[in-house]
């Protein structure tokens, strides 16, 4: 890969799904497909809507240990990303990506207490592309 910012940026970029792991009190992997980031800052840091409620926050704020996983079904390639999950209550951060429609899932509007923001921080990853698999460090 010659420019990995550039090539995992545009895999990104395209898709509509990620799938997010967390680690579960038994040490167990967990899974969760999710809309893909409101907003990335490279293929260092990207942020996630999702509910206060959920079994995932509560699994990051006891182990903020986490992956990120996107693929390309068409072309057969993908990209694991991972890192850290910060869960973010702020209303800088939530106002920073809220769109019109969230009101679908989080009623109460971008202050609903429902609503929380995932900040993912990459350290490493791995892309997988023509039959290769090749790690990189972020």
């Amino acid at each position: 890969m010659r420019n990995p910012e550039q090539t995992i940026g545009n895999l990104l970029d395209k898709q509509k799904v990620v799938y997010v792991g967390s680690v579960d009190a038994e040490g167990f992997p967990n899974i969760k497909a999710m809309y893909a980031p409101r907003k990335r800052e490279g293929i260092k840091t990207f942020y996630l809507t999702t509910n206060t409620s959920s079994r995932h926050v509560s699994e990051f704020l006891k182990n903020p240990q986490a992956c990120v996983y996107t693929c390309d079904r068409r072309f057969f390639r993908g990209i694991m990303l991972i890192g850290t999950m910060e869960i973010l209550e702020d209303q800088v951060s939530k106002e920073m990506i809220w769109q019109e429609g969230d009101t679908m899932y989080y009623p109460g509007g971008v202050k609903d207490p429902d609503y929380c923001v995932l900040k993912f921080t990459a350290v490493r990853g791995r892309y997988y592309s023509n039959f290769k698999s090749e790690d990189f460090n972020i």
